[in-house]
């Protein structure tokens, strides 16, 4: 028996090699110590380990993020009742910090909890927080749901998230600068949402938000909208009249109901009656009778409401609109509370320039004959004051100050034309240009000058001082359009091609941009970005500061010659004489644009008329004209118009500034031509155009090169550009 008991196993494992595949080698079982195989080990051990570090990693990443949160609620902002009951309006100041203009058409009209109807309550809960009364100011189903819904791809989106009691939170002591919404910001919104819950009742908390929250049109709470709107209180509002209220603060601007496409103010109203019935607040009976309303129902006309309360907006009205502009620009939300805006405007200049543009002091030709001013200071770029229009009776007209597409006229040459002759060929302020006939290149295309005159061979000082067209084309065009683009553009003015033709004395700018452009050549060369927000506080607290950098634009020798080109501008019998005040160091450019052949207007008429000129404390860049020019124009005799707006206001801002003169650099050369003292870049050759004039030519003792003639004009020989 032994035996054939031996021979068994023998075939039992033979049978277990069989079952291999022939390439593989036959493997002997273990024993088990009893004789048999050993059972093979369950491979299992890694899922245990895999679940215990999980469980670890899970363990240290809840402990790490309970010591990021514990840290960011130590530095959550201290939260009031005052925060919570008042909605704080966002408001503008001037460079005094004094108040000058707040974020909001109507005052807000705060509705105590007995004021509110329950329906409205209902409404709110229902739409917003339908956990409202279950939760403790943080809702983690609610949290879920969100996050659920944001990978699914729902609209609800990361801020459903967010409880009513953290929206108000949000609104109370916090930005709402998307660029403030961070993991941080999340944090102790939460902390806060809890110390909330735990100081107030439920109905307190409903109440602070219906009176905090942003309905549009510059109103905040519902209680302020419903008497904007309807021009009742809540409780004589409809259903369908308290279920689009309740639906607006998500986002006032779509579901305005005063919009001309009413479709997303209707789908908004009608779901909140549709949460409403889910709710248990009404039945569907009632809310099918409330969405057959017309959502504009009762609603009133908002033409008269829209006049600000006010009394100085119509002085600041521009200058608030660059402000807004601006602070749009840096993120932030202007519609929302909270915010405070401080400026570097100067109230008193600005309601000077006001009451010089809207009073007798200046003749205007008619009363819809409007202006664009921009004053600013040349060592920083901040915007002094600023008007954009006159005889504004209806409020948010056109900001004329800030407006593009209108010409610069000849007020563009210093920029686009002589400033980069200088930076760029050296050309000294002598330096000999043509006035001749002259076609526009590659066109048939004739330049004329102002008066239809030609005057020969003058200097580039003569050309500019006097205005002639011609040598500012011929001047582009020697400069070449790549150059002069990258000069103008250096200072602010931006092109959309490579400037070259009638560009010469036609580029568009806006008293904006030339105000900061003239000011870098006032303070030697470099560019600030006019600006016009020097910081802005948060509603909880943090200040943000604004500098504009400057940046070198030119050369202090460019900067310089072109001031003291433009001297002669303000002189008896120059283009800009009525801008003359006795005894200040000033400098400037006019400029006029005239009408086309083809646009029927009588000779001499003006389509924009413009004066930019500067001291070394204020660069002021005026444009005065018509909204509609093609209807109206200004005639030949008020062509000095800006410069005479100019001088009224740049003399009562001087008054009490220093008078102080340019200084050349040392990098130029005074050289005296015709008892004129004119400057060329020290050590620099240049090429001269033209035949050149008698008192260009060598003095006694001078070689042609110490004479700054060189090229052909050296020797007479040419009369062409080179």
């Amino acid at each position: 028996m032994a035996n054939e008991n031996q021979w068994s196993r023998v075939n039992r494992n033979r049978n277990m090699y069989d079952n291999h595949p022939a390439t593989e080698p036959p493997r002997i079982p273990k024993s088990n110590g009893n004789g048999g195989p050993k059972k093979p080990r369950k491979k299992r051990h890694w899922v245990l380990a895999i679940f215990l570090w999980l469980v670890v990693l899970g363990i240290i990443g809840g402990l790490a993020g309970t010591a990021v949160f514990v840290t960011y609620a130590n530095d959550a902002p201290n939260i009031t009742q005052a925060n919570l009951a008042s909605e704080t309006s966002s408001s503008i100041y001037d460079n005094q910090e004094n108040a000058i203009w707040k974020l909001s058409t109507v005052d807000r009209d705060y509705a105590n909890s007995n004021e509110i109807p329950k329906q409205l309550k209902q409404a709110v809960v229902a739409t917003e927080d339908r956990r409202f009364y279950k939760h403790n100011g943080v809702d983690p189903i609610r949290i879920a749901g969100a996050l659920l819904a944001n990978i699914r791809g729902s609209s609800l989106g990361m801020q459903g998230g967010s409880t009513l009691t953290q929206q108000l939170v949000k609104l109370s002591v916090f930005s709402t600068s998307t660029a403030d919404q961070t993991i941080k910001r999340k944090a102790q919104e939460a902390v806060l949402a809890m110390r909330v819950e735990k100081n107030f009742s439920k109905d307190e908390i409903l109440t602070f938000y219906m009176n905090k929250v942003y309905m549009g049109h510059g109103v905040s709470g519902m209680k302020t909208a419903s008497e904007y709107f309807y021009g009742k209180p809540l409780t004589q509002l409809s259903l369908a009249q308290l279920a689009l209220l309740a639906g607006m603060p998500q986002s006032p601007t779509n579901y305005d109901p005063y919009l001309k496409d009413t479709s997303r103010a209707t789908e908004r109203r009608n779901t909140v009656l549709s949460a409403m019935v889910k709710y248990g607040a009404i039945t569907q009976n009632q809310a099918t009778a409330a969405t057959k309303t017309s959502v504009t129902d009762g609603l009133q006309d908002l033409t008269t409401k829209a006049k600000l309360a006010n009394n100085n907006r119509q002085v600041t009205d521009a200058y608030v609109k660059s402000t807004i502009a601006e602070a749009k620009a840096l993120g932030y939300d202007t519609t929302k509370s909270g915010l405070k805006i401080y400026t570097n405007m100067d109230s008193t200049m600005q309601q000077y320039m006001y009451d010089t543009a809207n009073g007798n002091s200046v003749a205007f030709p008619s009363e819809d004959a409007q202006i664009g001013a921009t004053m600013t200071d040349p060592s920083n770029g901040k915007v002094v004051a600023q008007i954009g229009s006159r005889n504004n009776q209806i409020l948010q007209a056109t900001n004329h100050a800030t407006l593009t597409g209108r010409s610069a006229g000849s007020s563009i040459k210093p920029l686009l034309d002589y400033g980069p002759a200088i930076e760029y060929l050296n050309w000294p302020t002598y330096r000999t240009v043509e006035d001749k006939k002259y076609k526009y290149p590659g066109t048939n295309i004739d330049v004329y000058n102002w008066d239809r005159k030609d005057m020969g061979n003058i200097t580039m000082r003569s050309a500019l001082t006097q205005s002639r067209n011609i040598p500012a084309a011929r001047t582009l065009e020697e400069v070449g359009g790549a150059s002069a683009g990258k000069f103008v553009n250096s200072l602010g003015v931006p092109t959309n091609h490579i400037p070259g033709g009638q560009d010469a004395i036609n580029l568009d700018a806006s008293t904006e941009q030339e105000a900061g452009a003239y000011g870098a050549i006032a303070n030697g060369g470099t560019y600030y970005k006019p600006s016009y927000i020097t910081k802005i506080v948060t509603a909880d607290g943090t200040t943000h500061n604004y500098n504009t950098t400057g940046k070198r634009a030119m050369k202090t020798s460019t900067a310089f010659m072109l001031t003291d080109m433009m001297k002669g501008v303000i002189k008896p019998n120059a283009t800009a004489s009525d801008a003359i005040i006795p005894g200040l160091h000033q400098a400037g450019k006019s400029g006029l644009v005239a009408y086309g052949d083809n646009e029927n207007m009588p000779d001499q008429a003006i389509k924009d008329a413009w004066f930019t000129g500067f001291t070394k404390a204020y660069a002021l860049s005026v444009w005065t004209g018509y909204d509609w020019p093609a209807k109206n124009y200004i005639p030949w005799t008020y062509q000095d118009l800006p410069a005479q707006y100019y001088q009224r206001v740049m003399s009562y801002a001087m008054q009490n500034k220093p008078n102080t003169d340019w200084t050349a650099p040392d990098t130029v050369t005074p050289k005296v031509r015709g008892n004129i003292v004119e400057y060329e870049v020290k050590g620099e050759k240049w090429s001269n155009g033209g035949l050149p004039l008698v008192n260009s030519l060598p003095q006694s003792g001078e070689t042609p090169a110490e004479a700054g003639i060189s090229g052909s004009a050296a020797v007479g020989a040419t009369t062409g550009n080179n």
